[in-house]
């Protein structure tokens, strides 16, 4: 065994990314604070090649130091627009067809491991705040509230380690047989 080189890793430059065709997710991030964290969603986003990424309210957006200290150039491969609520992107991904779910502890979520998310299923994750979550108007336009399961002391994560967990489980039923 040895460690791949930078080389070895079939990257994609920028231009052939942007021409590869993307798998129906989404992200909408709902009054986001840390560009850090913008900034990992649109990293992870990029290597899940999610279709969009909403930044809604106080989300920082592009040019910001912070998304370009994490990002690292994902902001330029992603597809990404500003929107004034998360209700406004959540209303543009339904109106693409997009089952929307919320990632929020709520006495109707349901665990991760238990959602069922079908192969060829359009999907839109909404990923709120990371002191108040996701935002009581948004969660009513939800088509389904997610939650990952966890057991220790704390009972929540940072947003963009959330964004990585759920990104992979929807990517991931997009290859199964």
């Amino acid at each position: 065994m040895r460690k791949l080189k930078l080389h070895e890793l079939g990257r994609k430059t920028v231009e052939e990314f942007i021409q590869t065709e993307k798998l129906p997710l989404r992200v909408v991030l709902d009054d986001i604070r840390s560009g850090h964290n913008v900034g990992s969603v649109f990293r992870t986003s990029d290597a899940f090649l999610v279709d969009k990424v909403y930044l809604c309210g106080k989300t920082p957006a592009p040019p910001h130091v912070e998304i370009y200290k994490t990002a690292l150039g994902a902001e330029d491969t992603i597809a990404w627009e500003k929107c004034t609520t998360a209700e406004e992107a959540i209303e543009r991904c339904r109106q693409d067809g997009y089952i929307v779910i919320g990632l929020e502890q709520t006495t109707a979520s349901v665990k991760l491991h238990h959602a069922k998310f079908l192969q060829h299923g359009k999907y839109a994750v909404v990923l709120g705040n990371e002191v108040n979550g996701v935002n009581e108007e948004a969660l009513k336009l939800c088509d389904l509230i997610i939650e990952i399961p966890q057991l220790g002391t704390k009972h929540s994560l940072n947003v963009s380690v959330a964004a990585g967990i759920v990104l992979w489980q929807l990517f991931s039923c997009k290859f199964e047989k």
